[in-house]
């Protein structure tokens, strides 16, 4: 832990959070739980409980550092913002590299993750690099530049094609094991690459729509159906006005098996990879 390095405050999209190096590699950026519970609108204490309760997801290390059980000194923790009370009183003060904020995403559901996710990767975890001039080398390396960009490019795209099948073997493979999760993740993602969080409704809708018509069934319908038979049986508004599409697909295997297919091929079509910042 002695390679940690804070860089000071960050400011970015409107939020103001710790910066810090070090930890899961040199240079490499990381985020505490604190800041992305603050930048969410959540409380710290539920979102260490939800990472608590999916720890065996993240990878000591790669993943995620608890600085409680790391080494760190103590004395230190009041330049990450903390009181020497708080760390007292936590029982984790965790620090998460980019795929692990990634993978926090997945288990939090949150709209608000995917709006700022693409923000946060390229204005602070990705390091920016300086361009190399390459007209300003002799033409014996300008030469070996262009042979060594000829060879690398071949590579590179050798290994797209490669992770494009295993992309799809991965996308085929979805299953109704933890389908919501996944298929929410497969959605996020299309629409992130099709414009960003604004997109996400109508991604989502579009499944839907393709299921009524690939099922002939009208969702709303059994929707309401189901509020109705659950308002009888004395069930709390609350708890009915939460009734949802997806409640209805889980209940019923053909529906559901519709549509993880139809999210199969929407992955496929709008060619996204879902492993990517897994």
């Amino acid at each position: 832990m002695n390679q940690l390095q804070i860089i000071g405050q960050q400011y970015i999209a409107g939020y103001r959070f710790t910066g810090i190096e070090g930890g899961f590699g040199e240079e490499k950026k990381a985020m505490l739980v604190k800041d992305i519970a603050v930048i969410h609108g959540q409380a710290l204490k539920e979102v260490n409980r939800r990472i608590n309760d999916n720890r065996k997801r993240f990878k000591d290390g790669v993943d995620i550092i608890d600085l409680k059980v790391s080494g760190f000194e103590p004395l230190s923790f009041t330049d990450l913002g903390f009181s020497r009370q708080s760390v007292a009183n936590s029982n984790n003060i965790y620090l998460l590299s980019e795929r692990g904020y990634a993978k926090l995403l997945k288990i939090l559901e949150d709209d608000k993750a995917w709006e700022l996710y693409d923000i946060l990767v390229d204005e602070y975890f990705n390091m920016r690099k300086q361009q190399i001039d390459t007209t300003q080398l002799s033409p014996e390396l300008q030469m070996f530049q262009t042979l060594f960009t000829t060879l690398a490019t071949q590579e590179l795209n050798q290994k797209k094609l490669e992770q494009k099948v295993d992309n799809i073997s991965e996308i085929v493979a979805l299953n109704s094991t933890d389908w919501r999760k996944d298929t929410t993740l497969i959605l996020n993602k299309i629409a992130r690459k099709q414009g960003g969080f604004e997109m996400y409704r109508k991604i989502r809708n579009e499944s839907y729509e393709i299921l009524e018509q690939r099922a002939s069934a009208k969702l709303s319908i059994r929707v309401n159906n189901k509020k109705k038979i659950m308002a009888l049986e004395g069930v709390s508004k609350s708890k009915i006005d939460k009734v949802s599409n997806l409640d209805i697909i889980g209940e019923d295997k053909r529906l559901l098996e519709i549509y993880l297919a139809i999210v199969k091929e929407m992955a496929i079509r709008y060619q996204v990879n879902i492993n990517e910042a897994i």
